[in-house]
C-alpha cells in the first residue's frame, strides 16, 4: 500500500509539472499576441507621416501669389518713375521762377562759351570782366573741352546789369601752336536796354593766319 500511494503522489506530480509548463505556456501565448498585434499600431501610424509629407502642399498653392504680386510691383515701379519725372519738372520750374525772381528781364545779361577749334588751340580757362570787375573766371576739364568741341555751349555767368553802356572783356588762356602757352583777349562794348542781353563768347580757328580767334557777339 504504502508503494501504491507513492505511485498516485508521483503521478500527480508528474501530471502537476505537465500542467505547470502548459499554464506558463497560456500565459505567454497572450504576450506573444500582444507582441503580435503591436505592429499594426505602427502601421495605423504610417498615415500621420504621409499627411506630414504632404505638409508642403501650402507652399505650391501659395506660389500663384508670388506671381500676383508681380504687376503690383510694375505699377508701383511706374509710379516712383511717375513722382521722379514730376520733382524734375517741378525742381525745373523753380529754377526758371528763381531766375526770373533774381535776374529780371529789364537787368538780365548772360555770357556764353563756343567753340570751334581744330588744332589750333586748347582751351585751359576763361577769365571775364564786365565794367571793369571780374565776374567770372572758370577752369575747364579735359571732357568739357571735349563737349564743346561737339557743339556744346556752356552759360559760363548769369547776373544784373543796369541799363545804359557797358564794357565787356573775356581773357582765353590754354596751349596755341607748336604746344605754347597761349593767352589773349577780346573786348566788346554793348547797350544794355529792357530787354536781357546774351552775348557769345566764341573761339574759333584762323587757317589763313594759322592761329586761334577769340571773337564776342552779342545777340540782339
Amino acid at each position: 500500500m504504502f508503494k501504491r500511494s507513492h505511485f498516485l503522489i508521483a503521478t500527480v506530480f508528474v501530471a502537476g509539472a505537465a500542467l505547470l509548463p502548459m499554464a506558463w505556456a497560456a500565459d505567454a501565448k497572450p504576450a506573444a499576441a500582444a507582441t503580435a498585434v503591436a505592429p499594426p499600431v505602427l502601421l495605423a501610424a504610417a498615415p500621420a507621416s504621409a499627411a506630414s509629407a504632404a505638409a508642403p502642399a501650402p507652399l505650391l498653392a501659395a506660389a500663384p501669389a508670388t506671381s500676383a504680386s508681380s504687376p503690383v510691383a510694375a505699377t508701383l515701379d511706374g509710379r516712383i518713375q511717375d513722382v521722379k519725372s514730376d520733382v524734375i519738372k517741378l525742381n525745373r520750374d523753380l529754377l526758371v521762377l528763381e531766375e526770373e525772381l533774381l535776374f529780371p528781364a529789364n537787368t538780365q545779361v548772360a555770357l556764353f562759351v563756343s567753340m570751334d577749334v581744330g588744332k589750333m588751340f586748347e582751351l585751359d580757362s576763361v577769365q571775364i570782366k564786365l565794367d571793369d570787375k571780374m565776374v567770372s573766371s572758370y577752369l575747364y576739364t579735359p571732357n568739357e573741352v571735349a563737349a564743346l568741341h561737339r557743339g556744346g555751349v556752356q552759360r559760363i555767368y548769369l547776373g544784373n546789369l543796369r541799363t545804359g553802356d557797358h564794357e565787356l572783356v573775356a581773357f582765353f588762356t590754354g596751349k596755341g601752336p607748336h604746344d605754347r602757352d597761349y593767352k589773349r583777349g577780346a573786348t566788346v562794348k554793348f547797350e544794355k536796354g529792357s530787354d536781357p542781353k546774351y552775348i557769345e563768347l566764341r573761339i574759333k580757328d584762323s587757317m589763313g593766319k594759322l592761329q586761334p580767334e577769340f571773337d564776342v557777339k552779342v545777340w540782339q
